[in-house]
């Protein structure tokens, strides 16, 4: 299997009020493969939103490397980590963060709008993506028209409509019910098996490990067993 994203040795320090240090991640080394549905467990304060937001380019790590595609992006400079984030990557977080004067198709052809997708090629990457999640039907509807679950998948068909090389999801179930974040991580399985997709998940539920291909669990900042 292809490794997209690798840590070394990485740790992640905090200064906190009174000046002294936190360390929310310490000598992480993890590897996750292209085409794949990744977990990273843990419960709050375990360090997996650190984490995610350091693989994701949103943070600088304290010391220890991330490899993309095999380049050390910590090296690189913040104009050139934008341009990863930007048309490489993508995010669903916990709030699905729609634009609530816009219909479902309006909110994913607006993300394509922002990673620069020309035009000709909207109308069709967005209809693609909102398919792909189940939502063809729904895409004249406002968020405020859908349920909890259709605009969590709202979310994901924005993040996916330009065909990212890794999608990540911070707790994207977390403000859902059981049922209905299980529909949406087997979502992400079937964007997996079907698109070839590379997710990489946190979350601290466990009825949600058995769907994953590989599972990270933190605790206190560290990987353990």
């Amino acid at each position: 299997m292809e490794i997209i994203l690798e840590t070394q040795k990485l740790s992640r320090d905090f200064k906190i009020g009174d000046g002294s240090v936190v360390s929310a991640l310490k000598n992480v080394s993890i590897t996750m493969e292209k085409g794949q549905l990744t977990i990273l467990r843990g419960r709050s304060g375990s360090g997996k939103t650190t984490l995610i937001n350091i693989l994701g380019a949103l943070d600088q790590p304290t010391s220890g490397k991330v490899l993309f595609k095999g380049k050390d992006i910590t090296q690189f400079s913040e104009k050139k980590r934008d341009e990863i984030r930007r048309f490489d990557m993508s995010f669903v977080f916990q709030s699905v963060a729609l634009i609530s004067s816009m219909t479902a198709y309006e909110n994913v052809e607006f993300g394509l709008r922002l990673a620069k997708i020309p035009y000709d090629q909207r109308a069709e990457s967005a209809k693609e993506a909102l398919a792909a999640v189940g939502l063809e039907k729904r895409m004249h509807h406002m968020p405020g028209e859908m349920s909890g679950g259709e605009q969590q998948r709202v979310a994901i068909a924005r993040a996916i409509a330009h065909k990212p090389a890794v999608v990540f999801a911070d707790e994207p179930t977390a403000e859902l019910d059981t049922v209905t974040g299980l529909h949406v991580v087997k979502l992400f399985k079937d964007l997996v098996a079907q698109r070839g997709m590379t997710i990489i998940m946190t979350t601290h539920d466990p009825s949600m490990m058995d769907v994953a291909d590989q599972v990270y669990t933190l605790e206190d900042g560290e990987i353990v067993e």
